[in-house]
């Protein structure tokens, strides 16, 4: 099954959903945190009016989710006149995989506008090297088209704070969702791994993303999107970094916030 198609199987005005995840999305051990991401952010879409844009996710990745059925389900925390707060859980026979805080808002009139930060410098697709067909890269990467063009390849043993390039959907082509967006950012492996020598395994521990007011459908998930990680800190096994995924035309899509685990 592909993303859109498991994406698809969450349906409107429905708590407490049964779902899929598919095989062949495979991260190490665990089934694909953005992909779990995906499927929690469109769940939430689908229960709220459009008026409601989802503003801002903050989620903790408690335990490794695998293929197979999953539960979906929600709680309203505050409903005011313009955002609704609300929690959300992925559930597996009875424990809990994926938990966040979701913020909706409608949009209001308001004199402060400022535009969102401008894409780096991240030259082009044709400046930065593909991953390699390769035991170590993950199964879900497979479904990723990826061009590295801001500092190096994982495992390279090369330092620098800055790691991404051009990303998109290898064979999928939908038109792009907040959901599709999820998946792009969290397919990009936690920036230190450039710094390491060899292999040794790293997650995501907990991640904020906030996805700025923009129309996305002139967008689709076969298009190249921009992406760069920014390392704010990193020692005793844990690192912090802020990154941002960009159109190939500079448009900012999200922001996003990751405090992540490496085991060397």
């Amino acid at each position: 099954m592909n993303f859109h198609k498991a994406i698809a199987q969450i349906t409107a005005d429905k708590n407490n959903q049964t779902i899929e995840l598919p095989s062949g999305w495979a991260q190490g051990r665990a089934f694909f945190g953005g992909f779990s991401a995906a499927l929690a952010a469109q769940f939430i879409l689908k229960q709220f009016p459009l008026k409601y844009h989802l503003r801002s996710m903050s989620i903790s990745f408690v335990a490794p989710a695998e293929p197979g059925e999953a539960e979906l389900s929600y709680r309203i925390l505050r409903e005011g006149k313009s955002v609704i707060q609300i929690a959300v859980e992925l559930q597996q026979q009875g424990q809990v995989m994926l938990s966040c805080l979701a913020s909706l808002g409608k949009a209001r009139n308001s004199t402060v506008k400022v535009t969102g930060e401008a894409a780096p410098d991240l030259k082009t697709i044709h400046d930065g090297p593909e991953l390699p067909e390769a035991d170590i890269v993950p199964e879900f990467a497979k479904n990723f088209d990826y061009r590295i063009t801001s500092g190096g390849m994982p495992f390279t043993g090369q330092p620098g704070r800055s790691f991404g390039g051009w990303i998109r959907f290898r064979d999928e082509q939908q038109q792009l969702t907040t959901a599709t967006i999820l998946a792009l950012v969290d397919a990009w492996p936690p920036a230190v791994l450039p710094h390491l020598s060899s292999p040794a395994p790293a997650s995501s521990l907990t991640w904020t993303i906030e996805f700025p007011d923009t129309p996305l459908q002139d967008f689709n998930s076969h298009d190249w999107f921009q992406y760069e990680a920014f390392i704010e800190q990193a020692e005793h096994g844990y690192g912090h970094s802020r990154a941002g995924l960009w159109s190939d035309e500079g448009k900012l899509l999200a922001i996003s916030r990751q405090t992540f685990t490496v085991f060397a």
